[in-house]
């Protein structure tokens, strides 16, 4: 019975079976398959595990370190470019702190009793500047009569009137006398007044400078410029009075090309006592157009000119070609320019003139050649040769009577052939020195005899040698070929050879004080500058500096 019933259920289940198969095979077969997610599976990684660290504090070291600084030595190379000195107003260099600074110095020696100097300044050296100088001595030598005193002042300041105009200004007093103490023979009998020759010069100018060019590039430097002059001896006087003015112009355009213009007069009203006024005026126009690259630099341009109302065009053409190390510089030029006649200017070159009777104005044209550079790191050196042409030389000529006097001559046209040289060493403030020589060789002398006065040869050299901190050494040395002059019987004779060497010695004792000696005419040697005029022999001149506002 239990078999029966396990085998009727076995062919139930069997039934059902196919019966699930035939349903499944009688379905829909163009429907498209279909998946049914009814669950998705995530991985998930642990979390890592971090690890802690516990930074400790660097143990504290107490100790200095060393530290050893390896600094090397800058060498400047600075190559040197000597050219005509042109006083000028003083520039204010921005770069640089203004320091002002006061000093007094006073001295005595053999010749000189007493000596005196002294300068003071005063500003922030930016919106204004005032500056101070003075100089006193008096001086004597061992001939009769040989004598010399100076007083010379002088005050310069400047005042910026706004952001890019500054005006500058300056005013001096200059006083000196003269003793005529070389008349031949020296038996002749003449009081200290009779000798006596005083000169007195009032300086007066003021300028007004753009200190940044214009919006239109124009820069400008307009000045004016008056001296008062006067001459005074026993038997005569004269007054002198010169006016000059300035204008020039300069416009740029870029870098490399530029033009000027300037325009200049030179007014000159003299007058001795018991003689007729002398005028001697001189105007002068100067265009010119510039070049400058970093080879060559050429200023081409004219100079008309009207000495006394006559007209005369001189050439006005300088040119430079350098090398891109700036080693080797070739100079050229083409130029003409005037030394004004004016017994001011004749008094500075010969203080024992005579009041002449006649102020012409030296106009010289030059054409010369040269070349310049700078040899391995500190050597500079400067050669040119030169061709003059000379019109109206002023020259001085002792008169007839004793020869204590000068007297002003004037050589129509004069040729002179010139050979300059130079050469120097710097190592920056440390030690400084230089050397020149000049050979000028009179070719012809119209309407006098020889080039009276004038050197043939000319030697000079100076030496500045900064020993230790506080300790400076100078020494200067000059020589030259003896002038042409002219005797009392109208001969022309030569001078003798002449050099002289001074030496100086500048020594700091506190930051206030120092002390200072000056020796000159070191050889004792009693040369004539000028004829029948001896120099002072070996003189000797020390003392004391104070100086202020020292820190």
């Amino acid at each position: 019975m239990n078999n029966i019933r396990v085998v009727g259920k076995t062919i139930i289940l069997v039934a059902g079976l196919f019966s699930l198969a035939a349903r499944g095979m009688a379905q829909d077969t163009t429907k498209k398959k279909t998946i049914d997610i009814t669950s998705t599976f995530k991985p998930v990684l642990r979390d890592a595990v971090k690890l802690n660290f516990s930074a400790a504090l660097p143990p504290m070291d107490s100790s200095k370190p060393v530290l050893n600084y390896s600094i090397p030595v800058q060498q400047v190379k600075l190559p040197y470019q000597p050219g005509t000195l042109k006083p000028v107003a003083l520039q204010i260099d921005s770069l640089l702190p203004w320091k002002n600074s006061q000093y007094v110095k006073i001295g005595v020696g053999n010749n000189h009793l007493p000596y005196g100097q002294a300068g003071f300044s005063f500003g922030d050296g930016k919106s204004s500047f005032l500056n101070l100088y003075g100089e006193v001595f008096a001086s004597k030598g061992k001939l009769d009569f040989q004598k010399h005193n100076l007083v010379d002042v002088v005050a310069r300041g400047g005042q910026m009137i706004s952001k890019d105009h500054q005006v500058t200004a300056k005013l001096g007093f200059k006083g000196e006398d003269y003793f005529l103490y070389g008349y031949r023979p020296t038996t002749l009998d003449f009081t200290k007044r009779e000798l006596r020759q005083q000169f007195q010069t009032v300086d007066g100018e003021i300028t007004l400078r753009n200190t940044d060019p214009s919006d239109f590039g124009l820069s400008y430097q307009p000045s004016i410029r008056v001296i008062s002059f006067r001459h005074k001896n026993e038997d005569s006087s004269a007054r002198e009075q010169n006016f000059i003015f300035k204008l020039p112009v300069q416009k740029t355009f870029g870098k490399s090309f530029g033009i000027n213009l300037a325009f200049m007069g030179d007014m000159t009203h003299y007058k001795a006592q018991d003689k007729s006024a002398i005028k001697n005026n001189l105007f002068q126009l100067a265009p010119s157009l510039l070049l400058k690259t970093p080879n060559v630099s050429i200023q081409t341009g004219i100079l008309p000119s009207w000495d006394n109302k006559v007209f005369h065009m001189l050439p006005n053409i300088l040119a430079d070609f350098t090398t891109n190390d700036k080693r080797f510089t070739f100079q050229a030029g083409y130029i003409g320019y005037f030394n004004k006649g004016s017994m001011q200017r004749f008094s500075t070159i010969n203080p024992w003139i005579a009041q002449p009777d006649q102020l012409l104005n030296t106009r010289i044209v030059e054409l010369y050649g040269g070349f310049k550079g700078v040899l391995a790191q500190h050597f500079t050196y400067n050669a040119k040769l030169g061709v003059q042409k000379q019109r109206n030389v002023n020259l001085f000529v002792n008169d007839f009577r004793d020869g204590k006097t000068f007297e002003t001559v004037y050589a129509p046209e004069m040729d002179v052939v010139t050979v300059h040289g130079e050469i120097g060493y710097n190592r920056g403030e440390k030690f400084t020195f230089s050397s020149g020589v000049t050979y000028n060789n009179f070719v012809s002398v119209e309407g006098q005899s020889k080039a009276w006065g004038l050197f043939p040869l000319e030697l000079n050299a100076s030496l500045r040698w900064k020993v230790i901190d506080d300790l400076y050494f100078k020494t200067d040395f000059i020589g030259w070929d003896g002038p042409a002059y002219r005797s009392s019987t109208g001969d022309s004779r030569k001078g003798d050879q002449a050099y002289d060497l001074s030496a100086g010695l500048e020594f700091r004792v506190t930051k206030s004080i120092d002390l200072w000696l000056q020796m000159n005419n070191i050889f004792n040697n009693r040369y004539e500058r000028w004829n029948q005029y001896q120099v002072y022999g070996f003189n000797v001149l020390g003392g004391i500096i104070f100086r202020f506002n020292q820190k």
